[in-house]
């Protein structure tokens, strides 16, 4: 494209051309690394391990509306089903719980 032909055409409001001395900049950024080594939990199933950890001991029974959630953490290593049928956290659970939902470094003790 000639200069003449790029100076006639209208720039659109907001929009700045790019310059290539930024382009180039860019281009020599770092590159970051995964930042996840884990599966992402959904909102849900956040919200029935946060209520594992406040049942404690008893537990979580199946067949209420965190059924599928549970089985979910389940299948990820996070809860187990005991004799009783019924769920509790695990040690990974606890350890997901306190990085993930309560934002700590250190799992919480059982």
């Amino acid at each position: 494209m000639s200069a003449a032909i790029a100076r006639r055409r209208p720039q659109r409001e907001g929009i700045a051309p790019a310059r290539p001395d930024r382009l180039s900049r860019l281009a020599r950024r770092p590159r970051l690394a995964t930042m996840w080594n884990e599966p992402y939990l959904e909102t849900c199933c956040r919200a029935t391990l946060h209520r594992l950890v406040l049942a404690g001991s008893l537990g979580r029974p199946d067949g209420l509306k965190d059924g599928p959630c549970l089985h979910r953490l389940e299948a990820l290593g996070l809860v187990c089903r005991r004799a009783d049928s019924r769920f509790e956290i695990t040690e990974a659970g606890r350890a997901r719980h306190g990085s993930e939902i309560l934002k700590r470094r250190e799992p919480l003790p059982p």
